[in-house]
């Protein structure tokens, strides 16, 4: 799985199970929430992190629309 902090490659979230991604993607959602907090608050260091998490959801959401498809099929 990939380190917190950086951005996933598609096939680490294309090897995990249902749970998994149903997870991360609950993980990503609090990060983003959470980021969004401290910069409002002034205290976010590190500004890139929010585009990085925000690309990881996109891309996990992908991933579960594409195996909705896959199980309608």
């Amino acid at each position: 799985m990939a380190v917190k902090g950086s951005i996933m490659k598609m096939h680490e979230i294309k090897e995990m199970t249902d749970a998994e991604v149903n997870s991360r993607l609950e993980e990503l959602l609090k990060e983003k929430f959470n980021l969004k907090i401290q910069s409002k608050t002034g205290q976010l260091e590190n500004t890139a992190r929010c585009g990085q998490v925000r690309r990881n959801i996109a891309q996990v959401k992908t991933e579960q629309k594409n195996r909705l498809a896959q199980s309608d099929s």
